[in-house]
């Protein structure tokens, strides 16, 4: 539903776009064949409401509207940054928590307070959060059904990872949870990164074969081994935007050791695994 954010709606793209502050963003220093990321292909702006609620442990009926549109804003930045397409939903959900933001900062007047109790200004938006939940949650439980079906029918020996440690949960990772491991590692490495604006020198496709040619068909590496040897901020946004076509083409996949746990990438065994090919 869409309306002026004075009636309380939510806001349009054409709004969302003139309340947001203006970009502080670097000049890019990608490769001219720096892939275009559809976010569409991977997750919205709910799922990364909810993914930044379970990784804080926040009461969803109780949202903390200033960290959490903080929060939002700084990966909306570092996913503008990576050319991840962040326009449309993502900019609307942005103008939405500021604007609820900018509401809750509104004085109650005295008579107001005396008389019937105020609507929440975040309501609207928990009710939308809680019934994505609820799909996301039907949706899991299918996809887990599947998966089932797939390795008790059809799946091919060494075709999913098998980690050391024996008896953990091994979840498939998503696209934030490969977001918010490449922030962390960016944060560690601030001091060092901090004046670097150097070319990566080669192509996303060149850094894509570079990337398999690490990793052994059935075999798995830690994502932050696939950063180790890299010196500069723009080999590790090259190397990052190659992972996720890898993960786009399914030459790879991602999993982790239960939830927000450390991300492996997996390279599967067959056909499928070899080098990249255009998309």
């Amino acid at each position: 539903m869409t309306g002026r954010p004075e009636d309380g709606g939510e806001p349009s793209v054409e709004t969302a776009a003139a309340e947001l502050p203006e970009s502080t963003l670097p000049e890019s220093t990608l490769p001219e064949d720096a892939p275009r990321i559809q976010l569409a292909l991977f997750d919205g702006p709910l799922d990364l409401l909810l993914y930044l609620i379970r990784k804080d442990e926040i009461d969803i009926h109780d949202l903390p509207i200033a960290p959490i549109t903080r929060q939002y804003m700084e990966y909306l930045d570092l996913m503008r940054e990576l050319n991840l397409d962040v326009a449309g939903e993502f900019m609307v959900m942005a103008a939405t928590l500021i604007h609820i933001k900018s509401k809750m900062l509104v004085p109650v007047a005295p008579t107001e307070a005396e008389g019937e109790p105020q609507e929440d200004p975040r309501e609207a938006l928990v009710q939308r959060l809680l019934e994505f939940q609820r799909y996301k949650d039907a949706a899991g439980v299918l996809h887990q059904k599947g998966q089932i079906r797939a390795a008790t029918w059809t799946r091919p020996p060494g075709a999913a990872p098998v980690f050391d440690d024996a008896g953990e949960e091994v979840l498939e990772a998503g696209l934030f949870d490969l977001v918010s491991a490449f922030k962390e590692l960016l944060e560690r490495r601030k001091t060092l990164l901090a004046h670097e604006v150097e070319d990566p020198g080669k192509s996303v496709e060149e850094r894509m074969r570079e990337l398999v040619d690490m990793i052994r068909e059935g075999q798995s590496l830690e994502l932050l081994e696939l950063f180790a040897d890299l010196q500069t901020k723009a080999e590790m946004i090259l190397t990052f935007l190659a992972l996720l076509e890898l993960v786009r083409l399914k030459r790879v996949k991602v999993y982790q050791r239960g939830l927000f746990g450390a991300i492996r990438v997996f390279r599967p065994v067959g056909p499928e695994a070899g080098a990249p090919r255009p998309a």
